[in-house]
């Protein structure tokens, strides 16, 4: 069947009202995942034709076309399982070629997690594996979240107890670390292509942690100097900035201490 034939048969058959000229949207929305599958094959009448060629055919695999005739017969069961043998789902290979790319990363009590790949959780890690054991020793990360899971790793009892605003408020910073002894609270930013603290984002997050009995510090990370100098010009006072490829320092943006939280007069 060609992609307008497709069109066709659900308008008839399904009480749709496809365009016929919506070819490419079947090919990309309803065939893309079914021939990743191997259940769908590109029809070899044109082998060269272009991927968006409406007159590319479409057919069922073999195997598959006499499993799925047997659908709702006692021969079901066992075909089916006779079909699946030795086959991988597409959800595992594509979870398989997820996984390959992850970031391992360990809290500094231990607990090891996996962030999806980029730039932006690279830092994360290298936040989290070097610059809270210089700066903030002993603390424990309360939050972090992940591009792919902005709820990747939460101690919600532990926040609660210092009276932290709502978990499920979308302007949580990147991590969120807690050094009891001194009852500081770092709010930290991991800036790839955006979110540096700024003198909005911080009054942002002052309004937002109002409540919060933890005394507060404010981190903008990132991981060289080639991106700080981007966003120096907007990085607010009475911060700290943190490079990565400069693990040892941190600059100071102004006020009566080297490192630590500021108290309104």
């Amino acid at each position: 069947m060609k992609t307008r034939d497709i069109i066709t048969f659900n308008n008839i058959h399904f009480e749709e009202n496809i365009s016929s000229g919506s070819y490419d949207d079947i090919r990309r929305k309803d065939l893309k995942l079914l021939v990743l599958a191997g259940l769908v094959l590109n029809s070899s009448d044109k082998p060269n034709a272009a991927t968006n060629d409406p007159t590319r055919g479409y057919n069922l695999e073999t195997s598959f076309m006499h499993l799925v005739k047997t659908y709702g017969t006692v021969q079901w069961n066992e075909t089916l399982q006779k079909y699946l043998e030795g086959k991988t789902s597409l959800k595992e290979q594509l979870d398989r070629k997820r996984n390959i790319a992850k970031v391992p990363i360990t809290l500094p009590n231990g607990t090891e997690l996996e962030l999806s790949v980029g730039q932006h959780n690279l830092l994360q890690k290298l936040i989290i594996e070097e610059f809270l054991p210089r700066f903030a020793k002993g603390s424990q990360v309360l939050y972090l979240g992940d591009t792919a899971n902005k709820m990747l790793h939460i101690d919600k009892k532990q926040l609660e107890n210092i009276n932290f605003f709502e978990l499920s408020h979308d302007e949580l910073p990147d991590i969120i670390a807690y050094q009891e002894k001194k009852n500081w609270l770092y709010l930290i930013e991991a800036v790839h292509s955006s979110g540096s603290i700024n003198e909005i984002r911080l009054l942002e997050l002052k309004k937002l942690t109002e409540k919060c009995t933890a005394e507060l510090i404010y981190v903008t990370a990132f991981l060289n100097r080639v991106e700080f100098r981007k966003w120096a010009s907007e990085i607010a006072w009475e911060t700290e900035v943190w490079i990565a490829d400069n693990p040892d320092h941190l600059i100071h943006f102004n006020g009566d201490k080297f490192l630590g939280p500021y108290k309104d007069e």
